[in-house]
């Protein structure tokens, strides 16, 4: 009788880790931005959108996601960092919620030409870093003095 309990329960397990693994996703998605302001927005309205986990790098342009498939999926979380403002690989945020993100995010945005430079987020006078390249120096609109890219 011990063992019919503990062979039930171990297929009761079974079932059931396999039904859970069965609904957790892991997804990269490609998603355009600048600095550590922006890796907060999207990382934020990541999570609002479904995700349980999101990291955004700065540099690679990368969002990896983990998120319940039974609740969330890639193109709702896509659809909700497009309304703060990012284009993703698959969505284009809207012109007026793109023109509400701060300078120092705004981003060369894909299917457009630019030959404006923008504002830095690092135009302090500190700041040593090729204003035209991304902005791996900034963090929360702010120049990284811990950077090699600043002087400190």
């Amino acid at each position: 009788m011990k063992t019919q309990k503990i062979v039930l329960l171990g297929l009761f397990l079974s079932i059931f880790s396999i039904s859970f693994a069965q609904t957790a996703k892991k997804e990269t998605i490609k998603v355009w931005g600048n600095c550590g302001m922006c890796k907060k927005t999207i990382e934020a309205s990541a999570k609002k959108a479904g995700a349980t986990k999101a990291d955004w790098n700065t540099e690679t342009k990368v969002l990896t996601v983990s998120y319940n498939a039974k609740s969330s999926s890639s193109k709702k979380i896509q659809e909700a960092i497009a309304a703060a403002g990012y284009d993703t690989q698959d969505f284009t945020a809207p012109k007026e919620a793109y023109d509400n993100l701060h300078e120092c995010c705004q981003y060369d945005r894909k299917g457009e030409s630019t030959t404006e430079v923008k504002a830095s987020c690092c135009d302090d006078a500190n700041c040593t870093h090729d204003k035209n390249k991304d902005m791996t120096c900034c963090k929360d609109g702010k120049c990284d003095k811990n950077k090699d890219c600043c002087s400190k």
